[in-house]
């Protein structure tokens, strides 16, 4: 059988000072798998969507922003990640450069500043695979990672990556 995976995107914008990212709080309904947690913003890729469209897509979207500058950081396989066992592939991003005032809410919940080190130091509630990536994201490597974490019960099992 094909794997056929969801195809979706993540960012992590950093403000002009580089310290702080932009996170959205998934607090707005009480039926998202993601209820309580802090996350990038992104989403699904539509079909007609390159991953650099879909990620531009969705920072207009959930934040009102217009991306200026961005790095592919890594892509990740998350099989049996989604609320029914559903595969997920990702394609990290971290934006430093855009144009607009973030907005302070969207229909997934608050938009927030948060210094990267709150991020790094496991001091919100995230989904626990992302304490393995995170660190790849913001460091000073160059090179993209690609990673696979796969999930069982709603927990990573595994996490490797290679850079290239």
């Amino acid at each position: 059988m094909p794997y056929t995976p969801i195809l979706g995107t993540l960012a992590y914008v950093r403000d002009a000072s580089r310290s702080q990212v932009l996170l959205v709080h998934r607090n707005a309904r009480q039926d998202d798998a993601h209820l309580g947690k802090w996350n990038g913003l992104g989403g699904k890729m539509e079909p007609d969507e390159s991953p650099v469209s879909c990620i531009r897509r969705e920072l207009m979207e959930e934040a009102g922003i217009v991306v200026e500058a961005m790095a592919l950081r890594g892509t990740i396989n998350w099989p049996g990640f989604g609320p029914n066992g559903e595969n997920w592939f990702g394609f990290i991003f971290l934006v430093d450069a855009f144009e607009g005032t973030p907005w302070t809410r969207n229909e997934e919940g608050s938009l927030c500043w948060h210094p990267i080190s709150a991020l790094l130091s496991g001091e919100l509630p995230l989904w626990e695979g992302d304490r393995h990536f995170l660190p790849l994201v913001f460091d000073e490597d160059p090179r993209p990672f690609h990673g696979v974490m796969p999930y069982a019960h709603g927990r990573p099992t595994d996490w490797q990556f290679a850079r290239l």
